[in-house]
């Protein structure tokens, strides 16, 4: 059993890991707030439900990210000229779980965002040419984001006392965010004076991707030492829908630009494994040390791949601390940076073939996330 559960954990980590090789993640790169759906976390099993019990659940998320990348190369020009994209992300997310059975689960999450985004880029220009000044201006969405509802089984019976366990989920997520938030942009005329234009928002900081997506889902620990364990996630949203309507330029018939009239409602994808220790076991308190990985891909698996997207991913060590009370349950995660990758994408690769030259946009990535959840069991036989 424990080589059966060890060599499943890391084919799907390995699986998640060959996915992103056209994928993204945290800032200009526009990943969604969705995380795995188990509540399991370096392999506390607090995160099992009984028969009957509900279990409410926030997550709090916060991010900002600046640093452009093209490829896997920063431009650390932007920076030192103060021509970065800035964004900052500010998320809360509310859930509820209820338990059919020992073993399947059921758990809807709805986020509610607030993001800011500035640039220069977006309004007078980078140049001092165009922007004499330098004028940073702000653009911004508040409001729900895309409900999400998952199904979660785990392979073993819990009641069995097992060192270790895999649950496997499905998810469907419903377009509720808005798609279509717009904001004011400023422009100069011929003659110096500074005109306001509402337009929409960039996909960045669009409340929704504007389309229905299914969710495969994976998560599982296994108990090494009395007080270690290993743990791991897996997760990949399919989005069959090409794009969302949302028209963020001109209109052209002009190949390969009209394949970037509308926004993408694209694949993403996110993969956790990592290592965690019982610090304190009689007070719940422990913590873990993991990897993980999260982007959006270039192409979706199902469906085309026509619309605009920033593709990407970033690979981050992921420090965690869990603390369980009773039915309260708390966790602090921190990823960092080591790695991002801002690939290219279905535009940048027309280009390349039709004209020979290797083209590649930039992104804007975050060093970190910060990372705040809580949940509280009740009901049921307890």
């Amino acid at each position: 059993m424990k080589s059966i559960l060890v060599t499943l954990a890391f084919t799907l980590l390995l699986v998640s890991i060959i996915s992103s090789g056209n994928a993204s993640a945290q800032g200009c790169v526009a990943i969604r707030n969705m995380g795995c759906s188990g509540t399991t976390i370096g392999g506390n099993t607090s995160g099992f439900l009984q028969k009957g019990q509900f279990q409410l659940l926030t997550n709090y998320r916060y991010f900002k990210s600046y640093k452009h990348f093209r490829g896997s190369h920063e431009e650390t020009a932007r920076v030192e000229n103060h021509t970065e994209v800035i964004n900052k992300a500010n998320s809360i997310e509310l859930g509820l779980g209820y338990a059919l059975t020992d073993r399947l689960s059921f758990t809807a999450t709805l986020p509610i965002n607030f993001n800011d985004r500035s640039s220069l880029y977006e309004h007078y220009g980078n140049s001092i040419e165009a922007n004499p000044n330098q004028d940073r201006f702000h653009t911004s969405s508040k409001g729900i984001g895309d409900l999400r509802l998952t199904g979660t089984y785990w392979l073993v019976d819990p009641a069995k006392g097992s060192k270790g366990n895999i649950a496997i989920g499905l998810g469907v997520k419903a377009p509720t965010g808005n798609a279509e938030v717009k904001d004011d942009f400023h422009k100069l005329t011929a003659t110096g004076q500074d005109t306001i234009i509402n337009k929409y928002v960039d996909q960045s900081i669009q409340l929704g991707d504007g389309g229905w997506g299914v969710s495969l889902e994976t998560q599982g620990y296994y108990s090494i030492l009395p007080r270690a364990s290993v743990y791991f996630s897996g997760f990949y949203m399919f989005t069959p829908q090409e794009h969302n309507g949302v028209a963020r330029q001109t209109i052209t018939t002009e190949y390969p630009k009209s394949i970037v009239n509308y926004y993408a409602v694209p694949d993403q994808f996110a993969a956790r494994v990592g290592f965690g220790y019982a610090l304190l076991p009689m007070s719940g308190l422990s913590v873990n040390l993991g990897g993980r990985v999260e982007g959006v891909a270039s192409e979706d698996l199902i469906g085309g791949k026509e619309g605009y997207r920033r593709p990407g991913y970033v690979i981050s060590i992921e420090p965690s601390v869990n603390w369980g009370y009773q039915d309260f349950n708390f966790a602090l995660n921190v990823p960092f940076a080591v790695y991002r990758n801002r690939t290219q994408s279905v535009s940048d690769k027309a280009i390349t073939e039709s004209t020979g030259k290797f083209t590649q946009g930039d992104a804007a990535f975050a060093d970190y996330l910060i990372s705040v959840s809580a949940s509280y069991r009740f009901g049921g036989a307890h």
